[in-house]
């Protein structure tokens, strides 16, 4: 098979189309025969050489993916050679092929099709696993998502809308800001021109978000903990404001506040098994019912890898940048 290889971490540039030995499943494993993966900040960071895969994962990128069964290892029910699904990854999704442990596997939505479905299970799993199973979002609060407009965002705004939250977000442009509005977001913030604190606190009367999911990390630390209300939860699902930041003990103590911070790629098979689980059980009904669905900004070829990463470091998408396998 062919797959996007990391020869030597750098650019863009660095990523290479390269024939490869094909994986073969093992005990509790299915092979899928890949029709797409998207293109996360996740993949950004590991073609830098920030981010390598877990043990044991493939060594290529790609945290997601949507393809055919083509083989069952041993041990494996529930599925069959031919079912059309798509698969939470630790690697590998930037293939024609991929190995996947079955637990990770869902099925197409009803109403999804097959390629589109690619741009589903690591946005789902994230914020699904952080908004709702970690800070427990609930019907009435308000929720703050910052970049709105993102793959997580546009999925964040859909899902806490779908629970009856208000939802506010930030985003960089009008044009990115009308589309957060489309997807139901209420409260609306140019972070180029506006203060999110001050907006946030204005629109909620004073009171602030119940819960934040932050993608910035050490750069919005101390005003995501001024925008929380009392009892607030600040979920930090990324560091690309960089890694360290002081934090008032003081002040998270006086809201009875709470930060949590979790990623997916590195957790045991077991606990994402337990979150695929949870999003087939309560959010594949409402994308077979068309209250959410995946935003996809442009569908590119696998091999033009290089290409579809430029696109996402310069921002200008709007949802997920899709990479279709030959």
């Amino acid at each position: 098979m062919h797959a996007i290889t990391i020869p030597e971490p750098g650019g863009p540039e660095a990523l290479v189309w390269a024939e490869v030995p094909d994986p073969v499943p093992g005990e509790g494993e299915v092979l899928v025969e890949v029709t797409a993966s998207a293109v996360n900040r996740a993949d950004i960071m590991q073609r830098q050489g920030f981010y390598p895969p877990p043990p044991g994962a493939s060594p290529y990128p790609g945290l997601e993916c949507s393809g055919r069964v083509a083989a069952l290892g041993t041990g494996v029910s529930g599925w069959s050679v031919g079912d059309e699904v798509c698969a939470l990854l630790a690697g590998g999704g930037y293939a024609q092929k991929v190995v996947v442990p079955a637990g990770q596997l869902l099925p197409v939505p009803e109403g999804v099709d097959l390629k589109h479905a690619a741009a589903l299970p690591e946005v789902v799993c994230t914020v699904w696993s952080n908004v709702f199973m970690i800070a427990h979002l609930r019907p009435g609060e308000t929720f703050l998502v910052h970049g709105g407009s993102s793959g997580i965002g546009t999925m964040a705004i859909q899902l806490a809308k779908a629970v009856g939250a208000k939802v506010a977000v930030t985003a960089g442009t009008g044009e990115k800001l009308e589309r957060c509005a489309e997807l139901g977001a209420d409260i609306l913030i140019n972070y180029r021109e506006q203060d999110f604190v001050a907006e946030v606190k204005q629109a909620t009367g004073g009171a602030g978000a119940d819960v934040i999911l932050d993608n910035m990390g050490a750069k919005y630390l101390d005003r995501n903990v001024q925008a929380l209300n009392f009892n607030g939860r600040l979920a930090i699902i990324g560091m690309q404001g960089g890694r360290k930041a002081e934090l008032d003990i003081g002040a998270l103590l006086a809201k009875r506040a709470a930060v949590t911070a979790a990623g997916l790629r590195a957790r045991p098979k077991e606990e994402k098994a337990a979150v695929v689980a949870a999003v087939r059980e309560h959010v594949w009904p409402l994308l077979a019912e068309g209250h959410v669905r995946p935003i996809v900004d442009r569908e590119m070829p696998m091999d033009d890898a290089p290409a579809a990463h430029r696109v996402v470091e310069e921002s200008g998408h709007i949802g997920k940048v899709l990479l279709v396998a030959p």
